[in-house]
């Protein structure tokens, strides 16, 4: 079982893996522990590079399963490697992603509406709402809500949770379908401090003044009662 560090720790950057085994079909490799977050909840997967001393791999994605996409050959099978994440690219989609929890913690707080869908990009994303009307005037009202959300310094804090706890807590699950699996039996959550708490398994900042301002560049109507609403971050 390979250690997920980002999921207790968004700010490591680099760790050390042994090298578990290659996927040959994908030109990858599993690790004993990583950083790298493989994609999911419509977040991007990491991208960085892995190192043994001798040569350098670059690491052009990762997905489910801890499998490692390299560029290049393999490194041998139980060597040690040093894991290094594309840090830009990284704290860029987390100041995105704690920006998509401030955006649908104030819309769940302030006008009850369930997301229907999201997904993001860096310092770019979108969510989709149940509003029955989404006049301009409630945009620019959300738009200047959500900044204050940011310039309140609010702690984002992770936790891990028993499956039943977590289920104790109202309204953890946003979505308007609960896309937790069963066979979870632990529910990592991402709690902004006074405004929203959810299951998330992704990588977020501390605190809400990192995410820097939101932009709300633009919106429309995806059919029925499907509003969408994109975001812009600064870089």
């Amino acid at each position: 079982m390979t250690e997920l560090l980002y999921l207790t720790d968004s700010y490591c950057k680099e760790f050390d893996a042994v090298v578990l085994d290659h996927d040959l079909n994908q030109n990858g490799v599993t690790l004993s522990r990583s950083a790298f977050y493989p994609g999911g909840g419509g977040q991007l997967p990491d991208h960085g590079a892995l190192s043994n001393g001798e040569a350098r791999y670059c690491v052009s994605k990762v997905r489910r399963g801890n499998v490692h996409l390299l560029d290049d050959e393999l490194p041998a099978v139980g060597s040690r490697v040093r894991g290094e994440i594309d840090w830009d690219r990284r704290y860029k989609i987390m100041r995105t992603h704690t920006a998509m929890h401030i955006l649908c913690g104030v819309i769940w707080r302030d006008y009850q509406a369930s997301v229907t869908g999201g997904n993001m990009d860096v310092l770019s994303g979108r969510m989709d709402f149940e509003f029955e009307r989404l006049a301009p005037e409630v945009i620019v009202e959300i738009q200047k809500k959500i900044n204050i959300e940011v310039e309140a310094a609010r702690d984002v804090k992770i936790a891990i949770l028993p499956r039943e706890t977590a289920f104790e807590i109202p309204d953890l699950i946003r979505t308007k379908i609960n896309l937790l699996p069963e066979s979870i039996q632990e529910v990592r959550t991402v709690e902004i401090v006074g405004l929203d708490l959810q299951a998330d398994g992704g990588t977020h900042v501390a605190n809400t003044r990192e995410v820097g301002a939101i932009k709300i560049a633009k919106y429309k109507s995806k059919g029925g009662i499907n509003k969408r609403l994109y975001v812009e971050l600064e870089a």
